[in-house]
């Protein structure tokens, strides 16, 4: 008797937090990630290379900034990101801007 009792209770303490787990749009994760995901989803468009991740962000008044690196060596590239979710000033910073 007492198992099943124990049992209950550990269901009804996990079904709260399955209700947490779920973080599917962008502005539930909060603008920096979101400046984050939107700045390697273009660079990796720009690039055409999907190992990226983000290594630095900033928050100057214009926009997000972020430096994804690129690639095994991690090469860096710059992006802007705006609260619209598009993107600007994608260059390299290994290749002096280039694309």
């Amino acid at each position: 008797m007492t198992y099943r009792i124990a049992a209950g209770l550990s269901l009804a303490a996990m079904l709260p937090l399955s209700a947490c787990m779920e973080t599917t749009s962008a502005e539930s994760v909060g603008p920096q990630a979101s400046a984050e995901q939107a700045c390697l989803r273009d660079v990796i468009a720009a690039t055409n290379n999907p190992d990226a991740v983000v290594l630095a962000t900033d928050y100057p008044e214009a926009g997000t900034h972020v430096i994804v690196g690129v690639g095994p060596q991690r090469a860096r590239w710059s992006c802007i990101a705006y609260p619209d979710g598009t993107t600007g000033g994608i260059m390299s910073l290994t290749d002096e801007g280039a694309l």
